[in-house]
């Protein structure tokens, strides 16, 4: 009797221990990137902030071990205040059994370019210190990149994306590791449809490491 006691205590200590730990975890993500989103927007002289009327920074679960980071807002985005708006993302995330709610999304830069204009690379290269930490944050298992903004974002790589996508790359940042692959976005895909069969390619590998990893999304 004392025994079974003494185990059920102890299991209900160590499972009140994680709830603690994970609500803990969450809190002080969230205070992160509630400070990361006030050093973004505290940005001065700077051509995207001036020209948007809205700060991007991510939508999702803020715990998903995948992150999911694009190029920036388009004209939805920013009205909206959310990344991704259109349905091609969530049809891409079905396609290999993942739903959107369970997933974190971002993007390179934080603000609508004039003009839905593509980033310079200095502008790029500035918002990258942001984006960083705000990986280090989230701290997923993989990361997806998804356009050729955010793969110069995080690589450094501006050569043309049809070169470097579909292939496992790695980034440390902090001193830890990060899986990444890069791939179309889909707003691109949408301009370009014959790129589809490339970009169901690079979502195949995705899932498989998903599968390896055993990561539950």
């Amino acid at each position: 009797m004392l025994i079974n006691t003494l185990v059920k205590l102890k299991n209900f200590k160590a499972s009140e221990l994680s709830r603690f730990s994970n609500a803990t975890l969450q809190t002080n993500k969230e205070e992160l990137l509630k400070n990361l989103k006030d050093q973004i927007n505290s940005i001065e002289n700077c051509k995207l902030k001036e020209n948007s009327n809205k700060i991007i920074l991510g939508e999702g679960n803020i715990n998903s071990p995948l992150m999911l980071i694009g190029e920036s807002p388009g004209a939805e985005e920013e009205k909206l205040g959310v990344p991704f708006r259109g349905e091609l993302l969530n049809k891409m995330l079905i396609a290999i059994n993942i739903k959107r709610q369970n997933i974190y999304t971002s993007y390179a830069i934080n603000f609508r370019p004039p003009d839905d204009r593509k980033p310079t690379s200095t502008e790029i290269k500035r918002y990258s210190v942001f984006l960083k930490e705000h990986i280090s944050i989230i701290n997923p298992k993989i990361i997806v990149l998804m356009g050729s903004s955010a793969m110069e974002a995080i690589t450094g790589i501006s050569e043309k994306i049809t070169a470097e996508r579909g292939h496992w790359k790695e980034v440390i940042l902090k001193n830890k590791t990060f899986p990444l692959m890069i791939t179309f976005n889909p707003s691109y895909l949408i301009r370009f449809p014959e790129n589809k069969k490339y970009s169901w390619e690079d979502l195949k590998k995705i899932r498989d490491k998903i599968k390896d990893l055993k990561l539950k999304i």
